[in-house]
């Protein structure tokens, strides 16, 4: 996202007069619970995947408020170490993308349905180097998998939704093996919660969490798992 967002999102909620700015964002797709060679099953007491979905604060909100989750850090993936600062990524030329590493326990919720999450929810897997007014490669949509089996199983999930036709485009996530992941400055961290009244915010992540809640209440948790101790 870029210093602009929050007053090119204020106009625009100004323009909307008479509507509810926070029900303004792109809705939620419904998508098919993983089948098959998409399933992943661990016994494990935890198990990580780092998924870039456009700006990292809508992403980790989401995740942060979904049951099993046991942390979810914004970062950056896909580039080199010396270069993962929010300016050099912001510049699109370092090869990250903003992404969140998502440590989940998968006794409580599967490899599946974080990325049933991730694809209905947290973002729209059709845009291509962009997601809403964010435009870029650092804002592309992709997983980072640790290991084979969850390459498999990512890339058996998006040919099942692509082949239920449920977008109206087609899905352009890569998926690629994780090389790193460095975590985001702190002020990026519980960006969501700490700033719900931020007009970018308000606009394009609150109703990500809002569709958790109604599309999956059971997997819904109200109060967030938070990165930093306040």
């Amino acid at each position: 996202m870029s210093i602009l967002k929050p007053a090119a999102a204020a106009a625009l909620c100004l323009a909307l007069a008479g509507t509810i700015c926070a029900n303004a964002a792109e809705p939620a797709v419904a998508v098919p619970a993983a089948a098959g060679k998409a399933q992943l099953v661990s016994t494990a007491p935890s198990e990580t995947v780092v998924l870039a979905g456009g700006c990292f604060w809508g992403v980790q909100g989401v995740f942060q408020h979904t049951r099993g989750v046991l942390r979810a850090v914004s970062g950056y993936a896909g580039g080199k170490r010396e270069a993962a600062t929010y300016e050099m990524v912001s510049s699109g030329s370092t090869g990250h993308a903003e992404a969140v590493q998502v440590t989940y326990d998968p006794r409580k919720i599967s490899f599946g349905q974080i990325l049933q999450i991730y694809f209905s929810v947290a973002h729209d897997p059709t845009q291509l180097n962009r997601q809403g007014p964010d435009h870029g490669t650092q804002y592309r949509s992709a997983i980072f998998t640790a290991g084979e089996q969850q390459k498999q199983a990512a890339e058996a999930y998006i040919a099942q939704i692509d082949a239920a036709k449920v977008f109206s485009s087609r899905i352009v996530t890569q998926v690629a093996p994780l090389q790193g992941f460095y975590p985001a400055e702190d002020y990026h961290q519980d960006y969501a919660t700490l700033h719900p009244n931020q007009p970018y915010i308000a606009y394009n992540d609150l109703p990500k969490i809002a569709n958790l809640q109604k599309m999956y209440p059971a997997i819904y948790r109200a109060d967030p798992v938070l990165v930093l101790k306040r």
